[in-house]
């Protein structure tokens, strides 16, 4: 077992490693064979706020330095990442049940986006901009935001930690980081030591691992941070929304889904089967991008099924350390009995399994459903586990229908022979990323990501990371005197 769940059980606040001082301890469980992996005493509202009040105090010193000198703590980081993967590999594994090539794909999209901090760091520029007043100068100046809070969940806890923090350090900013309580060392203290090994100066990056239970909403309330970003459901995004929207906050919400890979008549059938079932099976389906539906034109669904079924039957379920493994387990016990107990009020509700996967603890097979009737709710809410739901359609019409037929608007894709009919298509679809001829679940550093209606507010990734954790400041100067009407 790799000794970051020993050493780096503990809160990091102000370039220190220190318990917390709450009256209860986070348990961290391995969610395949349910071992203990740490014991972490919970962070108290006091050390919330001394996290805060230590990234106010480094803050300014930071946004001072030159852009390329803190260029290189990113460089450095990224180096550690390289040098350290296969033992950060082992720590995904073991602590969100994500199996080998999970664990790959994760710490590669994390090296990609500090490869982009270190180029952020050098992007904002300020402008002049011309005056109706004679002798006047107008310089807008991009300026830190100050202090910024990241909460991250627990599928992508790595990489989605490092996906704000990186970017938000490298523009000037200071940062508390609050990981999900199911993965306090993977998105939380070892997102730290990279950094304090990196030699980010101590105060700049804090990691508080606690539980509302504890402090309620002082980490969102606080009124030091002037940004929170945060990755999760749209239940708590919009909560989340609301306290920073009464407090003067920006928020940049990266929320759930309800994803549709749909199947023109024009397909390559074969290849639109092979992206169907990695975008809804990848990482057991605790993707927020992930095909929870499959929308197929009925002239090529009888094919599309037979060979998504076969497909499907041949994931292999069961430990994530073997490399074989395709389904890992769920994250934790609750997550398992809500996938199914959805799949089963489907069927209840007049569904038809073509493949109803059995649950042995945190182990949920893939399950594919078809027949559900137009009114089922399971067609417009999230699922975050391994179960696809085949919905046939007759003509593209329908297909936008069905597919804007959600609160949700993340993601998508569509499969045809004409790449333009496609992308038509795709305008059709009210999401903030959609992808012809390829899978639901993509991430690149330089484009914008995120998602409209209940999908998120705000972008990252690129140049929106100035939007999201940098502000403007007009400065202006008259040369000469200026005229006064008294």
């Amino acid at each position: 077992m790799s000794s970051y769940f020993s050493e780096l059980a503990q809160q990091y606040i102000d370039g220190e490693w220190r318990p917390g001082t709450g009256s209860w301890d986070i348990i961290d469980f391995n969610p395949y064979d349910n071992e203990k992996l740490a014991s972490i005493t919970i962070a108290t509202v006091e050390e919330v706020d001394d996290a805060y009040r230590a990234a106010a105090r480094a803050q300014k010193k930071w946004a001072a330095t030159n852009p390329y000198a803190r260029r290189a703590v990113f460089e450095k980081a990224l180096r550690l990442i390289e040098e350290r993967e296969s033992e950060l590999a082992e720590a995904i594994i073991a602590e969100l049940g994500g199996t080998r090539l999970k664990a790959g794909f994760e710490l590669h999209l994390a090296k990609e986006f500090l490869r982009e901090a270190v180029n952020l760091a050098l992007r904002p520029e300020g402008r002049i901009i011309p005056s109706p007043v004679d002798g006047k100068e107008n310089r807008v100046y991009r300026v830190p935001v100050g202090v910024v809070g990241v909460i991250s969940p627990f599928n992508f806890p790595f990489l989605l930690s490092i996906k704000s923090v990186a970017p938000a350090l490298a523009l000037g900013n200071a940062v508390v980081l609050k990981p999900h309580q199911d993965t306090p060392i993977v998105g939380g203290s070892l997102v730290a030591k990279i950094f304090e090994d990196a030699g980010l100066p101590g105060g700049l990056l804090n990691v508080v691992i606690t539980d509302i239970a504890e402090i309620g909403d002082a980490f969102l309330e606080h009124p030091v941070p002037k940004v929170i970003s945060f990755t999760g459901s749209d239940k708590v995004g919009r909560h989340v929304a609301t306290v920073c929207a009464s407090h003067f906050k920006r928020s940049v919400l990266e929320l759930g889904g309800n994803s549709a890979l749909v199947v023109l008549d024009d397909a390559d059938v074969d290849y639109a089967v092979d992206a169907a079932v990695f975008s809804r099976y990848v990482h057991q389906g605790q993707v927020c991008m992930a095909a929870n539906r499959v929308l197929v034109d009925r002239s090529v669904a009888e094919e599309f099924t037979e060979k998504f079924v076969a497909k499907v039957r041949s994931l292999r379920t069961g430990d994530p350390r073997d490399p074989e493994t395709v389904i890992g387990p769920l994250i934790n016990s609750r997550q398992a009995d809500a996938v199914s107990s959805a799949v089963e009020q489907a069927l209840a509700d007049g569904a038809t399994a073509l493949v109803h996967g059995r649950t042995t603890d945190n182990l949920v097979e893939p399950s594919v459903l078809t027949d559900l009737p137009a009114n089922s709710p399971l067609l417009k809410q999230e699922l975050f586990g391994p179960v696809a739901l085949l919905v046939p359609f007759d003509g593209e019409e329908e297909a936008v229908r069905l597919v804007n037929d959600t609160p949700y608007g993340l993601s998508g894709a569509v499969h045809t022979a004409d790449i333009e009919r496609g992308v038509a298509f795709a305008k059709r679809i009210d999401t903030g990323m959609f992808h012809v001829n390829d899978g639901t679940v993509h991430d690149e550093p330089i484009v914008p990501f995120g998602g409209e209606k209940h999908s998120g507010i705000g972008r990252l990734n690129g140049d929106t990371m100035l939007d999201s954790f940098t502000t403007t400041k007009w400065i202006s100067v008259q040369h000469g005197r200026s005229g006064f009407p008294f």
